[in-house]
């Protein structure tokens, strides 16, 4: 018997499967997907079996494997057609794609050693009688009882005393016994009662329910707070009726602990979380879960798509709107994109939810490739707030800088009713720039081409890029003037709203305070408790989160993400502010939300402050077919880059003359110009961008162009075919 063995080799020219020969002591272990340990250049390396052949499909000398790492399949005929879709809808290598989608403890690598964990229970080695008897003190004979009915008794119970288990075990009248545990402890809490869907809600949940086993992708477009959790948790249960599973993905790990509590509370022990957030055992433990069969139900952030899960019968992605289910580093794979093939693959419905739906989407569903579905009115009738867009310029003539005067006067108005606040910045650090006002002199940071951010916690200047970090001192390098402090971020806020209202309890939601494990959960929790008033935060704070007794949300700087250099700047701001707003006002109070801006007039700041989502869409739309963007052109983003700047720039052009001599003459060759941050960690970085409608041509000129740089260790080629950010 021979095998094709893909390993994990990181260059692309290695990427290949590579044949081995079964000693016949081995071959029936032997199935598609599991792991084996080769020979490979005088290296032992782990890979996987995709594989098994009667004999070698070239005429060479056939080296036979070494051991089977795995017990059971790791690797399912499903994902390895996942893997198969990544590798050519990313241009990436098939071994990549594949690790992307493991847990660290099944990657093809020896270096991991991820171990099962344990807990030692005691359990009866004879009749209850007889070990009575043998008993010499009266705790010796109440573990006895503990354990009478065939019950086991954790080892580590504090209630036992050890001195007396150890006797016991030394007598063997009791003995060890080894269980597998999951680290991650389930809730205590079990909410089964099903809420009453309202008319839209019914409307949604029977559509889809009479779709199951059908390939359909849906679009939820639903207003904030209209009640989409409760349609995916109905339409859930009769998926799992039909003895069925179901993947649900959330955008990032600030939107799981709340999500994943409701989700909990009404699954049960059904539910297996699968997110970065996680230890690396936690992740292995859910995974085994999984493929154990022991959960029904999946909820995750991007990589969740990749579930081991059986018999799959709907898959959901909330607030399908957000960046974060594009990975950014390679391979640069599209959850949403992933989820559309499984789904496909399954022959079952995929549903994309959002408040604020991204316009390719809603494009999309213009054209009926995807069904829209509508949620327009708030659970209960709940009116949505008010918004109101204050002018900053004038509010800065009035000596308010941070804070405007409407804003403090709803501040003082919600504290007065016991209600609470959040207040959003989409920046963290306490000043953005700090320049020295006599001789000009700026800290940046030495790797990359951007400024670096004070942090006043820790009293240390931080670039957000590469992670250098040094000590602010009081004076100028230079010539030991005063420093001045620019901008701000949510450290700045929080230290300011502190001093105008010291009586009042201020939580802060970033990434500086959410970094530590459960980070953004127990924040979350401190706050739904109202053990504090006012919560100051960036953009993890925007959406998914439900707290009843939030009435006022103020937006300290709606510019920070209008003036980004960026096509789709106004999308993510009217998304931003608009998912913002929706946290207030979500029960029985009325929510009030201040929009600070210094661009009042701004067409997508009116747009976000009325609430209206289909006003936006017409402007930008008109606006995206005059500049040729997506929804009406697709794009592609690649990226030269290099530490030798001459050899960047000289690659970059060669680059951009390639691909007009080899693509249609219809797609449009941008570039090459400097990217946003010109410099990451020493590395110069040009970009280039292809607009294109219908190109024949196009994925092979790429794959040839990519294929140019595999050896090349000087500068690098990073493309990705459906970028978010350019």
């Amino acid at each position: 018997m021979y095998i094709d063995v893909l390993l994990e080799l990181k260059n692309k020219h290695t990427d290949q499967t590579y044949t081995y020969i079964v000693p016949k002591n081995l071959v029936k272990q032997i199935a598609v997907g599991k792991r084996v340990k080769v020979p490979f250049n005088k290296r032992v390396l782990e890979g996987f079996i995709l594989k098994i052949n009667s004999r070698p499909k070239d005429d060479i000398k056939v080296l036979e494997i070494i051991d089977i790492v795995d017990e059971e399949i790791v690797l399912n005929e499903e994902l390895i057609k996942i893997g198969e879709f990544i590798r050519e809808s990313t241009l990436c290598s098939m071994s990549s794609s594949i690790q992307v989608m493991l847990p660290k403890a099944l990657k093809a690598s020896i270096k991991t050693n991820i171990n099962k964990k344990y807990q030692i229970n005691l359990v009866l080695n004879m009749a209850y009688d007889k070990a009575l008897s043998l008993c010499s003190s009266k705790k010796q004979k109440e573990i006895i009882d503990l354990i009478s009915d065939g019950s086991a008794l954790k080892k580590e119970a504090s209630l036992i005393s050890l001195s007396s288990v150890n006797t016991l075990l030394k007598k063997q009248i009791i003995r060890e016994e080894e269980e597998e545990v999951y680290r991650l402890k389930e809730i205590n809490v079990l909410d089964k009662q099903k809420k009453v869907l309202n008319e839209e809600q019914l409307k949604v949940f029977k559509e889809i329910t009479s779709n199951l086993g059908k390939f359909q992708k849906y679009l939820l477009y639903g207003v904030t707070g209209s009640g989409k959790t409760e349609v995916y948790m109905q339409v859930i249960e009769e998926v799992i009726k039909n003895n069925q599973t179901a993947i649900v993905l959330v955008p990032e790990i600030s939107l799981t602990p709340q999500f994943v509590f409701n989700f909990k509370a009404r699954f049960g022990g059904n539910v297996a979380l699968l997110h970065s957030g996680l230890s690396d055992g936690e992740r292995f433990d859910e995974w085994r879960k999984i493929v154990r069969e022991e959960a029904k139900i999946v909820v995750g952030a991007r990589s969740a798509v990749f579930a081991p899960l059986k018999n799959l019968g709907i898959i959901i992605i909330d607030e399908e709107h957000s960046d974060s289910y594009k990975q950014e580093n390679s391979p640069k794979y599209n959850a949403i994109d992933v989820a559309e093939f499984r789904a496909e693959l399954n022959n079952i419905p995929v549903i994309l939810g959002s408040a604020t739906p991204t316009l390719e989407k809603m494009a999309r569903a213009g054209k009926n490739i995807y069904k829209l579905l509508k949620l327009e009115k708030r659970v209960n009738n709940a009116s949505l707030p008010n918004c109101i867009i204050v002018d900053m310029a004038e509010e800065i003539k009035k000596g308010n800088y941070l804070f405007s005067e409407r804003l403090m006067v709803e501040i003082e108005s919600a504290i007065s009713r016991e209600e609470q606040i959040i207040l959003l910045l989409n920046r963290r650090g306490f000043s953005t720039t700090i320049t020295c006002g006599n001789c000009g002199f700026t800290y940046k940071c030495p790797n990359c081409d951007i400024t670096l951010t004070y942090h006043k916690s820790k009293d240390n200047l931080r670039c957000h890029y590469c992670g250098y970090t040094i000590f602010k001192k009081n004076k100028c390098p230079k010539c030991q003037e005063d420093l001045n402090f620019y901008g701000y971020g949510t450290e700045k806020v929080e230290e300011e709203i502190k001093k105008l209202y010291p009586n009042l309890k201020v939580l802060r939601m970033d990434a500086d305070t959410t970094n530590k494990k459960n980070g953004h959960e127990k924040i979350i929790e401190k706050f739904k408790n109202h053990e504090y008033d006012i919560l100051v935060g960036t953009q993890m704070i925007s959406k998914g989160l439900d707290f009843p007794l939030v009435s006022v949300v103020g937006i300290i700087n709606a510019d920070t993400t209008l003036n980004i250099p960026d096509f789709r700047s106004g999308e993510k701001t009217f998304a931003l502010l608009y998912q913002a707003a929706g946290r207030a006002g979500r029960s029985n109070t009325v929510g009030n939300v201040v929009i600070q801006t210094f661009n009042k007039d701004n067409f997508v700041l009116k747009c976000a402050a009325e609430q209206n989502y289909e006003k936006f869409y017409n402007y930008e739309m008109n606006i995206r077919k005059k500049l040729k963007y997506p929804p009406y052109y697709y794009l592609v983003s690649l990226k030269v880059m290099s530490k030798d700047y001459e050899l960047c720039s000289k690659e970059a052009i060669k680059v951009v003359s390639y691909l007009r001599r080899n693509i249609d003459e219809k797609s449009l060759v941008l570039g090459p110009t400097t990217a946003n941050v010109f410099k990451v960690n020493n590395v110069y970085r040009f970009g280039i961008i292809i607009k294109y409608r219908f190109d024949d041509k196009l994925v092979k000129v790429l794959n040839d162009l990519d294929k140019m740089f595999v050896l090349n260790n000087k500068v690098n080629l990073e493309i990705d075919m459906s970028p978010l950010n350019i």
